[in-house]
């Protein structure tokens, strides 16, 4: 279960990343916030997941999945940039987050 708190934790810190992104340094209210209540919804998963896995790859995995959605979601949603080299080290993020998932007790 603790795994599965983790990965929600990551995935609201990707919402939380765009949505301020969206606000417009906190001057758009809705955005804004969406931002906060998803800061604190991943703050909250991410704790509960710290209670039975290890601080440095809980959080490793945890800013590693902000990362990758952040930059998909950059990508899709707000015409960031392509190209082959941002894309080699994103998937070089997935697998250390999967070498930790892999290596983790």
């Amino acid at each position: 279960m603790h795994w599965i708190y983790l990965g929600l934790a990551g995935i609201f810190e990707t919402i939380w990343a765009v949505a301020m992104a969206y606000s417009h340094g906190f001057t758009r209210l809705v955005p804004s916030v969406v931002t906060v209540i998803g800061m604190i919804i991943s703050f909250v998963l991410l704790a509960q997941a710290l209670k039975v896995l290890p601080l440095g790859t809980a959080y490793a995995i945890w800013t590693g999945i902000g990362a990758v959605g952040a930059v998909i979601c950059g990508v899709l949603l707000l015409g960031e940039g392509v190209n082959a080299t941002r894309f080699l080290f994103v998937f070089l993020i997935i697998c250390g987050i999967i070498g930790l998932k892999v290596t983790s007790p």
